[in-house]
């Protein structure tokens, strides 16, 4: 099989790989996971063309730093679960996007947006260096999980929150178990109530899946604690328990210190 021929003839290096092992979202992570997450992320960047903006010198370090934040989710969902886009597009840092949406209306409104990563649904996927470089510390937030998981909810059609769920798995469960989270997000949102969960979560059912996928995998306890049916829905679907090897933050923000005692 070519993918196995061209794995064994063109292995990351330890030279980069071995400090990348560090990183806090991957703690707990067996030997076996590890060398599997070595080679998803390898054939990662041997399917995906990077194309740099604005002058950066992008080095194998950061590409492969790119690659494991990139790898994680579909470490048992296998090499093929990105096969359906090609191309990464990095900017230095936070850039300006234009976006049209329409109105109940059916008018369009042009604007711009300042973004940290975006998944587009006509190929690319683009990210802010700065964040990308940022996002592995089991803070909560993660560029890379959350527009690699818009690209798994596109993979039947336009991102809507309801990707294609494995055999076994049932819509109606999945839908229960959302459907909640998103209700109780918007609500929090309207009446400015303290979320653990970013609020991002309630601009639409695609950003409260991919919001709840960086937290699923850089924070777990917290979204179970906060959403445990979401929990267990996403440990379906990425065939993970991060639970299992993650330990709590060890740090809350102060809303959160002061609301529990």
């Amino acid at each position: 099989m070519y993918r196995n021929w061209w794995l064994n003839r063109h292995p990351i290096s330890d030279e980069l790989w071995l400090p990348l092992t560090t990183m806090p979202i991957l703690q707990g992570l067996s030997a076996d996971e590890l060398k599997r997450l070595k080679q998803i992320a390898a054939w990662f960047l041997h399917t995906k063309a990077i194309s740099p903006t604005k002058g950066i010198e992008f080095s194998d370090p950061m590409r492969v730093v790119l690659a494991v934040q990139a790898a994680l989710p579909i470490l048992n969902l296998g090499f093929d679960a990105y096969d359906d886009w090609k191309e990464i597009i990095i900017y230095p840092s936070q850039f300006v996007s234009k976006t049209r949406q329409r109105d109940h209306h059916g008018l369009i409104h042009e604007g711009e947006q300042v973004l940290a990563g975006q998944a587009r649904s006509d190929g690319p996927v683009l990210f802010s260096w700065h964040d990308v470089m940022e996002a592995p510390w089991q803070d909560g937030w993660n560029v890379v999980i959350h527009e690699l998981a818009h690209k798994l909810d596109m993979r039947n059609g336009y991102p809507n929150g309801d990707p294609p769920l494995h055999y076994g798995m049932k819509p109606s469960d999945w839908k229960a178990a959302f459907s909640h989270a998103f209700i109780d997000l918007q609500h929090r949102a309207r009446t400015g109530e303290y979320s653990p969960i970013d609020l991002y979560a309630a601009t639409n059912p695609a950003e409260c899946f991919a919001v709840c996928s960086e937290v699923f995998f850089e924070d777990p306890h917290k979204l179970n604690d906060t959403y445990p049916a979401v929990y267990e829905q996403l440990k379906l679907f990425y065939r993970q328990d991060p639970i299992s090897r993650l330990p709590r933050v060890g740090y809350g923000s102060y809303l959160e210190e002061t609301l529990v005692h």
